[in-house]
């Protein structure tokens, strides 16, 4: 089930949120969680029922795991042989359903067999509630989940809670659980339903509004990297740029509201990452909750910084090819994430030289290398990466739009090419004007770098009529573009 559908808005979550608190209202607590948590399931099991069984599984098994982890605490051999275990199977099932067809067609690359697997279906949302599971497992063998007494009913809510099974944020279980056990969570807030009805809008007009609308624009780039021309390279992979972050922190936004209308506060997975001066700052406001994830549960537990620097960047470069392979079973992920990896040791060495970049030219720097990054990201596979990027810099020519023989003609002079705007066939249209397009971008650059981003225009929020009038209109031109219903990016991942 989608977020962004008129089953979810005007079904689901109207019945779910009426049945728990009806319930919370007569003391219920107990009942209103198991409804909360069945609701989660059928939520899960809209999209796919088939998948729901192997949901279920990995709740039950992880759940035991984690109790035999804390009830052998005095026996250290034996709580690290059931978690390592434990994270063993956990591993085993997304290999299985997420790396297996991408393992076997690279060994059928590498030693020219013809090994052939049944396709498989990756089910939704595997790789979150999988890794949230396993940092359940870590934190139960460092004794962090003592007398927690987390019965299977709370524990599968924390794992099935529907506003960020799908996509996450990842939790922690102590983010989560202890919320779940608090009064506020069964009382009914007006205003926490109106904070969190505000936040839904405010993600869902992200998503249909802007994602949706310049989603077409990239495709045909990215389709045909050897036919587009300089300017047409930059459109589609700015574009891109755009689409995935109003995709995603839609998507976070509208988890994060969810949250709030049951009383839940979940943590901010955004922090306008486009007004990054570095890419240590990048990725600090990018995705924040699987960062904190990879550096406690992989970074750290690989010494970190503790022993040299020259550790310190293989550790960095292990933990950003590991998440480039958390994102996606195939090769441009897994170099994407390698050149985050350099990135981020690049920008702790030149950090240590004590030179800091004027802001101006450190965000220039870092839009630049996040914009190629994302190139790689996208591109269905490295030689065609490779294509478009060299078009971007400049090595298949410089081409801009302009007539040969106009005022732009004097460009041609130092090695640019003109071409009309006709000729830019895989430039998109806004009303008819490429032109237009080109605006469109220039103005998104401008709201991802200079406004506030959700969380801050929530903070400013005030119980008027006007900012009623405002998200009121902003959800009605949303629900009204829902007839073009799309599923988020990072579905894919």
């Amino acid at each position: 089930m989608l977020f962004n559908s008129y089953v979810f808005i005007f079904i689901f979550l109207p019945i779910t949120l009426i049945v728990f608190f009806s319930l919370a209202r007569f003391r219920l607590t107990k009942l209103a969680t198991l409804c909360l948590t069945i609701s989660s399931f059928i939520f899960y099991g809209y999209w796919n029922i088939a998948y729901l069984p192997l949901l279920l599984i990995s709740i039950v098994f992880n759940h035991q795991i984690g109790k035999a982890i804390e009830n052998t605490q005095t026996e250290e051999k034996q709580a690290k042989i059931l978690l390592w275990m434990g994270i063993g199977v956990n591993l085993a099932i997304i290999a299985y359903y997420k790396y297996a067809n991408f393992f076997l067609s690279s060994i059928n690359g590498i030693l020219n067999t013809e090994l052939i697997i049944p396709t498989i279906i990756l089910p939704l949302g595997i790789s979150f509630y999988t890794f949230t599971q396993i940092a359940y497992l870590v934190d139960a063998y460092r004794g962090e989940t003592k007398n927690s007494n987390y019965d299977l009913l709370t524990y599968s809510l924390f794992i099935s809670y529907f506003p960020q099974l799908i996509a996450g944020p990842i939790l922690r279980h102590d983010e989560l659980i202890n919320q779940f056990r608090q009064k506020r969570h069964f009382i009914f807030s007006q205003k926490n339903m109106a904070l969190g009805l505000t936040m839904f809008s405010l993600g869902l007009s992200k998503k249909v509004l802007i994602a949706d609308n310049i989603s077409p624009w990239v495709a045909p780039v990215f389709n045909n990297p050897e036919a587009v021309s300089f300017i047409e390279a930059w459109v589609g992979a700015l574009s891109y740029t755009f689409q995935l972050y109003f995709d995603f922190s839609g998507y976070s936004d509208m988890a994060i509201g969810l949250g709030l209308m049951f009383n839940i506060r979940l943590p901010i997975n955004f922090n306008s990452p486009y007004k990054a001066i570095s890419i240590i700052d990048f990725w600090r406001r990018w995705h924040i909750t699987l960062s904190n994830f990879l550096r406690d549960y992989l970074y750290i537990p690989l010494g970190g910084s503790r022993r040299g620097q020259v550790r310190r960047y293989t550790n960095l470069l292990i933990t950003m090819l590991l998440g480039g392979l958390w994102h996606g079973a195939g090769w441009t992920y897994v170099i994407w994430g390698g050149l985050h990896g350099m990135y981020l040791s690049i920008n702790h060495g030149w950090r240590k030289l004590n030179m800091p970049l004027p802001k101006l030219l450190g965000w220039v720097v870092t839009f630049i290398a996040v914009i190629m990054g994302w190139v790689l990201f996208r591109s269905r596979n490295l030689p065609e990466a490779v294509e478009l990027i060299q078009t971007m810099v400049g090595i298949n020519g410089v081409t801009l739009p302009g007539e040969a023989q106009g005022k732009l003609s004097i460009l041609t002079q130092f090695g640019l090419q003109l071409k009309s705007w006709n000729d830019l066939a895989y430039l998109p249209q806004v009303n008819g004007s490429k032109a237009l397009s080109l605006l469109v971008l220039i103005g998104l650059a401008f709201c991802v770098t200079f406004l506030p981003n959700t969380q801050q225009i929530l903070q400013k929020l005030k119980p008027r009529w006007w900012w009623a009038v405002w998200v009121g209109i902003l959800a009605s031109f949303s629900l009204l573009s829902l007839n073009r219903v799309s599923e988020f990016l990072y579905f894919q991942f």
